[in-house]
């Protein structure tokens, strides 16, 4: 019975970082349209740069910080209007097509720049275990949990009780509409790609201790955010941390009490199984459009 404890508490701390990469899924789906396919790539990139800033001597909350202002320029507001505002106004498709050569750019740069050899990456938390009512938990899987669940729900509370995130969602559920009463929609897009750039770098900074920096964590990182957001519902910010702990929890009890070998494979399961029976996700809503 511990073990299985064990096993539910690190799956719902590895989900929740999940949960937030999934999170920029659906914001960037609610706020602008935009499905950003290069999600995992946003998770990669801000690892490196903190190890740039570590390198130079600089502690790891300063480096956290100085990557979030770099994040936010370059993949919140120059991804914005570089590449979404053009391509946006001819439709979804080709957005997903530069995305996709975006990821792959951004990967390749990293590999030939950087190469290809995994980097350590060190954690925020202090190593160790500690006993809780007869089991063991590991400080890194506390703190995550605490974290990131903290962040997924701080920013769900924003969404609903703050005018700046009521506006937001406004702009996203009907820009017209909005901006007839007199919301700024391009400022609140805006803040929406920031808040996801923040969100990548936390990511980042949660994951990259057990993942390790290397230039292709984020294919699966990108993968299972992508099947978190849909899984939970794509417009429904809840649902992403849903969807993540869910698989999460599924892989770590499929990889020790089956085999490891189907454990990469939960997502891809419960991801189809959830498109077949309930195609709007657990959490989410069927939503009607014009065409």
């Amino acid at each position: 019975m511990s073990e299985f404890v064990q096993l539910v508490v690190s799956g719902i701390a590895a989900g929740t970082i999940y949960g937030v990469a999934a999170l920029g899924f659906t914001l960037l789906w609610q706020a602008s349209g935009t499905i950003n396919f290069a999600q995992g790539e946003f998770v990669m990139v801000p690892a490196f740069a903190m190890l740039f800033f570590l390198a130079l001597g600089a502690p790891l909350w300063v480096a956290f910080l100085a990557t979030c202002v770099l994040s936010m320029l370059v993949l919140g507001g120059a991804f914005k209007r570089t590449i979404v505002d053009p391509l946006l106004r001819h439709g979804v498709i080709p957005l997903v097509i530069a995305t996709l050569g975006l990821s792959v750019f951004m990967k390749q740069g990293v590999k030939a720049g950087i190469g290809a050899l995994p980097y350590p990456f060190p954690s925020v938390f202090p190593p160790g275990q500690f006993a809780l009512g007869g089991i063991n938990v590991s400080f890194a899987d506390v703190g995550t949990l605490v974290l990131a669940g903290g962040i997924v729900l701080g920013l769900q509370a924003f969404l609903d009780r703050t005018m700046t995130g009521r506006a937001m969602q406004a702009c996203a559920q009907n820009g017209d509409a909005a901006r007839v009463l007199g919301i700024d929609v391009r400022r609140m897009t805006l803040y929406v790609f920031l808040i996801n750039a923040v969100l990548a770098v936390v990511a980042a900074l949660l994951i990259a201790p057990s993942y390790l920096a290397k230039f292709d964590m984020g294919e699966t990182i990108g993968l299972k955010a992508f099947f978190a957001a849909i899984i939970g519902g794509f417009n429904q910010t809840r649902g992403a941390l849903l969807g993540g702990v869910l698989i999460g929890v599924l892989e770590n009890l499929v990889g020790f009490y089956v085999t490891p070998a189907y454990k990469e494979g939960v997502a891809l399961v419960v991801f189809l199984l959830v498109i077949l029976l309930r195609p709007e996700g657990l959490l989410g809503r069927a939503e009607e459009r014009k065409v």
